[in-house]
């Protein structure tokens, strides 16, 4: 960032509404104080066109003097995590078992400090859209705003999200795949329930979820045969009684995540898993039922925009560091990739800076100014 843009910014103020956010986490699909606070924000400080969606919202620039390019986008997401706040923070979660656990909190303080910036660099020639997404922990926030940048006539479209295990500030972005598809799936067998005593006048689907779990432990290892890609099925949970000795349990139910660098590996793997459901539950007189949850695509980044990326580093001075392989969590920015070109872009929080998802972690302050200044230098052009 040039001196002159950086001058113009207060970077205590947007500190202070990154812990604002942090102390009143919102979960998925229920942002509204959040998205409150930052329309807010933005409408208070700035002239853009601050425009609600409903879930969500974006924030307009178009400067005076534009050059016929098509808009930019640059995307930022507003939820929190069911996760407890275990961390002795000043700004520490005010709302019980719901933290901001994976730095949304920072994604959003960093598009509010570009608000700030726009209207004050003249190199920036062609219309920019902020967009404040919700529900990326779902998957389910990305495709309403993918939807918009087609209707938007956006051109480009980058986000950014930190990763820990790399040096402090460090920029990494990858061409192609960079981040998995994943996919959840509940399989229910409903049977009878009867007394333990006389099981055989019941129907307990027990042996049922026994052979689903050995066949996933199946499909998990020949997955990993002689693959030069990742293809991952791991049980995240099996439901079945409890510990009332006098009763044999009439349903249960087992769930799965499935995660893959191609959403067609998914598909095949869920389609084995469901057959074997059908054929187990025919066999044993159970009913059958499925239900998916958290689909999130491949985020798969164009290789020209993420060469912009790295130019845009080089130009600031950032340091540039491999990434070999991609990131296996899943990030529902891939809805977008899917109709515009565009690049996610990773900034480190320190190499031995906790994971995301996890109690201890934070969003690291000190890197607030890496991925503000790269949004700033691609709006640019």
């Amino acid at each position: 960032m040039d001196q002159e843009a950086s001058s113009q910014l207060d970077w205590e103020q947007i500190i202070a509404l990154r812990h604002a956010l942090h102390a009143h986490p919102e979960l998925s699909g229920q942002e509204r104080e959040t998205k409150k606070s930052l329309m807010d924000f933005i409408r208070e400080h700035t002239d853009l066109q601050v425009i609600d969606q409903g879930d969500w919202f974006c924030a307009l620039y178009e400067p005076a003097v534009q050059n016929g390019k098509p808009p930019i986008g640059f995307r930022a997401d507003m939820d929190a995590l069911p996760i407890p706040e275990t961390r002795s923070l000043p700004y520490g979660s005010q709302a019980e078992g719901v933290a901001h656990k994976c730095g949304h909190d920072g994604h959003s303080a960093a598009l509010a400090a570009l608000s700030l910036l726009l209207e004050h660099d003249r190199k920036i020639q062609r219309p920019v859209y902020l967009i404040f997404q919700s529900a990326e922990e779902t998957g389910a926030g990305g495709k309403p705003c993918a939807d918009f940048l087609q209707d938007a006539g956006i051109g480009e479209v980058y986000a950014f999200h930190n990763l820990s295990g790399y040096p402090e500030n460090a920029v990494m972005v990858r061409d192609g795949l960079t981040q998995c598809a994943s996919k959840g799936l509940t399989i229910r067998f409903l049977g009878k329930e009867t007394h333990a005593g006389a099981p055989e006048n019941g129907k307990n689907p027990a042996p049922a979820l026994a052979r689903m779990i050995l066949l996933a432990d199946h499909l998990a290892e020949e997955a990993q045969n002689g693959q030069d890609r990742t293809l991952l099925l791991t049980i995240v949970g099996v439901n079945l009684g409890g510990r009332n000795f006098g009763i044999s349990p009439g349903e249960g139910e087992i769930s799965f995540t499935f995660r893959a660098d191609a959403e067609e590996d998914l598909a095949q793997m869920e389609n084995r898993l469901r057959e074997e459901a059908l054929r187990l539950g025919k066999m044993a007189a159970l009913s059958v039922a499925f239900s998916e949850s958290d689909p999130f695509p491949a985020t798969v980044n164009d290789s020209d925009c993420a060469e912009r990326v790295r130019t845009a580093a080089r130009s600031l001075g950032l340091e540039l560091a491999p990434m070999d392989e991609p990131w296996r969590p899943s990030e529902d920015f891939g809805w977008y990739l899917k109709v515009c070109p565009g690049a996610i872009f990773y900034v480190g929080n320190g190499e031995d800076w906790p994971i995301p998802h996890r109690p201890e972690y934070d969003f690291n302050d000190h890197i607030l100014r890496t991925p503000v200044s790269l949004f700033l230098k691609l709006a640019e052009d």
